[in-house]
């Protein structure tokens, strides 16, 4: 079992940055590939990045490529996903995902997610 909790989000002007943070439990956090998806008001689950369990094979979507970047640390259990040159299309509640395969989480089909945390971009 794993649990995660996510952070970092926030109010932020087009153009800025922010850093969310996943922190998972338990001792098996390497054995998991790591993602973020978001949901934005009104529409359905899109994946945003997703990195492997030791390897540093990522993944984006086409819409963040160039501008987030996705990382672990395995030693902390947490994932990041640093986001820059923040759109008002950006705004939407990140959730942070964990399978044990990367292509699942870029499926949208993991078997663990945390609560989310809400980003705002303003224009």
């Amino acid at each position: 079992q794993v649990q995660l909790v996510e952070s970092g989000g926030g109010l932020v002007q087009a153009g800025g940055s922010l850093r969310l943070s996943c922190a998972a439990s338990g001792r098996t956090f390497s054995r998991y590939a790591m993602g973020w998806f978001r949901r934005a008001p009104g529409k359905g689950r899109e994946f945003v990045a997703a990195v492997s369990r030791s390897l540093p094979n990522t993944s984006y979507a086409d819409s963040v490529k160039g501008r987030f970047t996705i990382s672990r640390d395995n030693a902390k259990n947490t994932v990041y996903l640093q986001m820059n040159s923040l759109k008002p299309e950006d705004t939407a509640v990140y959730y942070c995902a964990a399978d044990e395969l990367l292509s699942r989480l870029q499926l949208l089909r993991f078997e663990f997610w945390g609560q989310g945390t809400q980003v705002t971009v303003s224009s």
